[in-house]
């Protein structure tokens, strides 16, 4: 089944892959409607603001922490001398991307399966001459032969049922110095994996979509030993564990030097 972009298709910083599967179109529509339960779908003014967001919105919490780690990641980014080529992976509605597009000098793609909201991501920022958005899964061949200097995976990595697999592909799709980039992502340790999967279960079972939880994964430090890899930010750090709004995530950078 073939999905094309609407009518008004003014969205030129949009590319779509050529076939959706069937499987894929029913898996986002489950996808968009649990998101509108969650209080996780914006409207285009509320998206052109994050990460600010008014304090009476439900997921204001969330948010004021989503923008910490931006704030970190953009600045550790920010310090490369030379031209950025950048990927985010899973960028959805684009509000991460739109962050790395304000660095100077730097090219972005966002790229996601979720046609919805990507489709929201290339008309509200279409104005980003910098910023482009890619439909499509990346194990599918979809980056072809580019590499890119940050890869970026923020609350991303968990919907991959494979951490060394994706990881691995992306190493491939790295310059050479380039770094992979994984924040707001949870991590568990092994012995704990069984209780976390049981928690999305009952999570998604309050929603009234039980099977959603056959597509969130659940990934331990033990996944990342065969990669070169730094923490760059540790809640447990003594340093951060008693910050009022500290991030429950680690963020983590992988090299391939």
């Amino acid at each position: 089944m073939k999905m094309y972009l609407p009518d008004s298709s003014i969205l030129t910083n949009i590319q779509v892959q050529g076939h959706t599967r069937l499987r894929e179109i029913l898996f986002e529509k489950k996808y968009i409607q649990v998101r509108a339960l969650e209080s996780r779908l914006y409207t285009d003014d509320e998206l052109v603001h994050l990460p600010e967001i008014a304090p009476a919105h439900p997921r204001s919490k969330e948010w004021e922490l989503r923008k910490q780690s931006a704030r970190r990641l953009v600045r550790h980014l920010s310090r490369r001398k030379a031209d950025l080529e950048i990927l985010e992976i899973g960028c959805g509605n684009g509000w991460l991307t739109h962050q790395l597009a304000e660095i100077p000098g730097s090219t972005v793609i966002g790229a996601d399966i979720n046609f919805t909201e990507l489709q929201q991501a290339a008309r509200v920022f279409s104005n980003d001459p910098n910023l482009r958005f890619i439909h499509g899964d990346i194990r599918s061949g979809l980056l072809e032969e580019r590499s890119f200097d940050f890869i970026i995976f923020a609350a991303t990595l968990e919907h991959f049922p494979s951490a060394k697999k994706i990881l691995h592909l992306c190493l491939s799709h790295l310059k050479r110095g380039g770094e992979i980039h994984i924040l707001d992502t949870p991590f568990c340790k092994q012995e704990e994996v069984k209780f976390e999967e049981r928690r999305t279960l009952a999570y998604y079972t309050s929603f009234g979509y039980p099977e959603m939880a056959d597509y969130y994964f659940h990934h331990t430090f033990d996944d990342l030993r065969s990669f070169r890899y730094t923490v760059l930010y540790n809640p447990k750090d003594f340093r951060h564990r008693f910050l009022k709004n500290r991030n429950q995530h680690p963020w983590i950078r992988i090299t391939n030097n």
